[in-house]
């Protein structure tokens, strides 16, 4: 059993994506792959007759080639507004709570003997287990109460890459103010760092790496360009995410985009670093 957990920066910085193309890339190595993600807030999920979780996770159970179970995505959190979620345990309805009653009552109790439940499930079944975060790890007014980053990665055993969004600006800062913030005994989980939507010559970035290997003993294992990409995305940051249908068509296209995705992905990163990870 292996794992390997991608964090980000922020919300945004290209988890969710970057973990579908590793599926994908795991998976044409031969791996039984499963992607994992403890806890997701989003209201666009993967809706069957006996369960739903984040469509997120769907999509990259599809670059996995494994199937879509409740366990990929353990606790789902549909907002609905004035700080509170319905929540889904295991792919099924569970109640609405308010954030301070999840937060906590919930999260440190039950939360985490579901969340750790699913994961010895997905191990005990698959090769390789590519957990995704959730938000950033160094979210220091909530770390006691997050069972979606370095706690499960501590669980897992899995190594960590962290990534960043080039785009948005502030990368170098994120990644070593990351660092600064996340508790001595997991800074040393953190194998890798990945800038994601890159737009540019990489050898001007270069400088810059040699500089944040200097600071945080941590190399750079991939820069990943900006890429248009036909995928559907996460509700949280952004305002008109696309409805899909699981029909066939829909998800021939989507693996179509998932085998471009992960073509990109594998000539941008150090793979054979990220396999000695594992």
């Amino acid at each position: 059993m292996k794992s390997l957990m991608i964090q980000g920066t922020s919300s945004g910085a290209g988890k969710t994506t970057l973990v579908a193309a590793l599926c994908r890339i795991f998976s044409d190595k031969g791996y039984r792959v499963a992607p994992f993600k403890s806890q997701n807030m989003s209201n666009f999920a993967y809706v069957t007759p006996e369960f739903e979780i984040s469509r997120a996770q769907a999509i990259q159970a599809l670059g996995a080639r494994c199937d879509i179970i409740p366990d990929l995505n353990p606790i789902l959190l549909k907002p609905v507004g004035n700080y509170n979620s319905i929540v889904y345990l295991n792919g099924r309805r569970y109640k609405k709570m308010n954030a301070k009653e999840y937060y906590e009552k919930f999260v440190n109790h039950e939360g985490i003997k579901i969340v750790s439940n699913s994961l010895k499930n997905l191990q005990k079944n698959f090769d390789l287990v590519l957990l995704e975060g959730a938000g950033s790890p160094a979210e220091i007014n909530l770390q006691k109460f997050d069972i979606a980053n370095m706690r499960i990665a501590q669980k897992a055993n899995a190594s960590v890459l962290l990534i960043s969004d080039i785009d948005k600006g502030g990368s170098f800062a994120s990644l070593v103010g990351t660092m600064a913030l996340i508790e001595k005994q997991h800074q040393k989980l953190v194998k890798g760092f990945i800038f994601n939507k890159f737009r540019g010559d990489v050898s001007m970035l270069k400088p810059g790496f040699q500089k944040l290997k200097n600071i945080t003993k941590i190399p750079v294992v991939g820069t990943i360009p900006l890429i248009p990409l036909d995928l559907p995305e996460e509700d949280s940051l952004n305002a008109n995410p696309k409805h899909i249908a699981w029909t066939k068509k829909n998800i021939s296209k989507i693996d179509d985009e998932l085998n471009k995705l992960a073509k990109i992905v594998k000539s941008n990163m150090d793979m054979k670093s990220i396999e000695r990870m594992l």
